[in-house]
């Protein structure tokens, strides 16, 4: 019998992980489970040069607990780095140091466990507590119980309606390539990488850099950071390297909102404002505030301006096209014949004009999304789903359950719906991992801020 057990380490649940670690009087017993057979964030956007979009500080600890030696100042000094960052004058940190940070503290915490999929949560109501049921890739299968489930098994790819067919036939191509025989294995080879999410992108960027023609669809950081990574594999002269075609259907390629300010809508503050407004205004808020988490960091954009500058020197047009505004109403495939590649139908969102492309690979850099797991199945009638069938969720990030469960599931960013922007953002990581610790522990066992903005959001207290 566990106290806690957490499903998934992401850097969420590994934030608790890390914050419970420290738990004493009476210490606190966690489990936390992980199929994959050891941490990884985003490996396939893993780029050289990438980094994280928000300060160091937003680490699994620091912005609960700072004395925690699991903060990223500590990781520095575990690994005899600490001079070298401090004079690098770095506030935002590559990519790749999180995820090795981030390993780190996994591979050196005791209450986290990989290779461990779980395939059934179920209320044992002999037991009074969850069942939890987990298999290795070995085949060997366990089970523990806990009164406190927290999910943390992060979002899965977003891909656009029309591009879904493509991407489903490239994928069941490469899975043919690689079990199948020999016809089956060209067909493989020929559409292996070419329809893919931007989180398999690392994995097939050399194939893609060596097409004509790549297109790459979605305005955030992801398609950002995909379009001016094809625009480097271009040569000095541009004429080697594929066409690089940057599509979107946001008005602009526009910059995340970065002032000192306006950060503020990533604070407690703010999610208390937003939790008490009515349901319809949540959900045009979060769609009216993309800028505040799918804008991209100005520093992209101005490398990919200074991509395209380098281009024109000499009187030559870059080999490249950046198109907002663009819905992409539908796709297909090319035959051979016809060159193999693919075609898109879109329509200008603002001329409300109707167009077609031409290209030899798509990358859907098209964000992520909150999905039920299949091993909440055995548990799903007893959960208290909203209309949309969206976790109902209160201030202690607790999902709403039938009455006759008397314990707790929690869960870490898929209360967008809920909690407003700051859900999948690392800033509020460590306080919402703090806020779900004090409430598994039914104590404070660190505390929380009342106040964070200098903002009022809402009618102030007391006013007339």
């Amino acid at each position: 019998m566990y106290d806690v057990v957490g499903v998934g380490i992401g850097p969420f649940n590994l934030s608790l992980a890390a914050l419970a670690d420290g738990v004493a009087d009476p210490g606190l017993r966690g489990l936390f489970l992980d199929a994959k057979p050891a941490f990884s964030w985003h490996p396939g956007l893993l780029l050289d040069g990438t980094t994280l979009q928000v300060p160091f500080l937003a680490d699994l600890v620091t912005m609960a607990d700072p004395t925690s030696r699991w903060s990223f100042l500590n990781y520095l000094r575990a690994h005899d780095r600490m001079f070298p960052f401090f004079f690098s004058e770095r506030f935002h940190i590559p990519r790749r140091e999180y995820d090795h940070y981030c390993r780190w503290v996994a591979e050196n915490l005791p209450s986290c466990r990989f290779d461990a999929r779980v395939t059934e949560v179920a209320w044992d109501g002999t037991s009074d507590a969850f069942a939890v049921t987990y298999r290795s890739s070995a085949g060997e299968v366990a089970r523990v119980w806990t009164r406190r489930i927290v999910l943390g098994v992060g979002t899965e790819p977003v891909v656009p309606e029309p591009l879904r067919a493509l991407l489903d036939s490239a994928y069941e191509g490469a899975r043919a390539g690689a079990h199948g025989g020999a016809h089956e294995g060209a067909q493989g080879s020929a559409h292996e990488g070419r329809v893919l999410h931007s989180a398999d992108y690392r994995t097939h960027r050399a194939r893609l850099a060596g097409l004509d023609d790549v297109t790459v669809v979605g305005a955030g950081q992801s398609g950002a950071e995909v379009a001016l990574d094809l625009l480097r594999h271009q040569d000095g002269t541009g004429a080697g390297g594929p066409y690089v075609r940057w599509l979107a259907r946001t008005p602009a390629f526009a910059p995340m909102e970065y002032s000192k300010i306006g950060l503020e809508h990533f604070t407690p503050d703010y999610i208390r404002y937003f939790r008490a407004l009515p349901e319809e205004r949540r959900e045009r808020l979060v769609r009216e505030q993309w800028q505040l988490y799918k804008g991209v960091s100005e520093e992209t954009l101005a490398e990919i301006h200074d991509e395209l500058y380098e281009r024109t020197i000499g009187g030559t047009e870059p080999r490249a096209a950046l198109q907002p505004g663009v819905a992409i109403e539908g796709a297909r495939a090319e035959s051979a014949a016809d060159g193999g590649g693919y075609v898109l139908t879109c329509r200008h969102t603002e001329q409300d004009k109707v167009f077609e492309v031409r290209t030899a690979a798509i990358v859907s850099a098209t964000g992520y999304a909150a999905a039920r797991p299949d091993f909440l199945d055995a548990l799903a009638k007893l959960v208290d789903w909203d209309d949309r069938g969206r976790y109902r969720i209160d201030g202690e990030y607790r999902v709403s359950l039938d009455p006759t469960v008397t314990g707790a599931l929690y869960v870490q960013n898929a209360e967008l719906h809920t909690h407003g922007v700051g859900a999948p953002d690392l800033t509020l990581g460590a306080w919402r991992a703090a806020t779900i610790l004090n409430a598994v522990a039914g104590r404070t066992v660190l505390r929380v801020p009342e106040r964070a903005a200098w903002t009022t959001f809402g009618v102030p207290g007391g006013s007339t």
